[in-house]
């Protein structure tokens, strides 16, 4: 007898990516495997995409599990890490009927997991990134260029790059027109909500800091 789906919060590896808890969500059913790692990667597997699935060593505060796949487009090193007991999160995968599953899957499902591993883990499209990566990094100039002058370092560029960096992370959670353009088709809100609502705490608590510290 399988369970219909097993979901569990935690934090994960990818390749050299690490993402703590809870920036990562492992969900499984009988036909898939996802391991959702927020704007870092989505990872879908079929059940005969996954060569296994079995402990990793971690360290004495987390647990984890390391999916050994043959996905061309993904890195080898997939680790999803739990504060949950290893044995209890492959006892519940094996309940979801993934890795005995030998049937075919259906003809709409096959095609929907396929696309979505030929798009690649990371979420987001690459011309965007590398936009935003741009212009934050323009925000701060005046910053870097008053610290090379070793003359007292003004707080705007850390106040126009925060404003920014809270400004676009609203904006992607409430704005789907906006999230299409940001991120790769086939991705939602859902697949980004944990890391952006993060974003927006940290880039609103640091603005504030940065308003009451004294300038030197």
């Amino acid at each position: 007898m399988t369970s219909t789906e097993f979901e569990l919060t935690g934090g994960a590896t990818y390749g050299m990516i690490n993402a703590t808890w809870p920036f990562a969500t492992l969900r499984v059913n009988q036909n898939e495997l996802e391991l959702n790692i927020s704007l870092l990667g989505n990872l879908y597997f079929r059940p005969e995409d996954v060569i296994s699935i079995t402990a990793s060593g971690m360290s004495i505060f987390s647990s984890g599990i390391r999916i050994t796949h043959k996905v061309k487009g993904y890195y080898s090193t997939v680790i999803f890490k739990s504060f949950t007991n290893t044995n209890s999160i492959l006892q519940q995968i094996q309940q979801t009927g993934f890795l005995d599953n030998k049937e075919r899957l259906p003809f709409y499902e096959d095609t929907a997991i396929t696309a979505m591993q030929e798009k690649g883990g990371f979420a987001m499209k690459i011309p965007a990134a590398i936009a935003i990566a741009v212009i934050w990094n323009l925000l701060l100039l005046p910053n870097l260029v008053h610290s090379f002058q070793n003359s007292k370092v003004p707080f705007i560029g850390i106040h126009l790059g925060l404003s920014f960096m809270l400004l676009l992370c609203l904006t992607l959670l409430i704005s789907e027109p906006f999230r299409g353009v940001i991120l790769k088709e086939g991705r939602t809100l859902k697949h980004i909500k944990t890391f952006v609502l993060f974003m927006i705490f940290l880039s609103a608590l640091m603005l504030g800091m940065s308003f009451l510290i004294p300038q030197f």
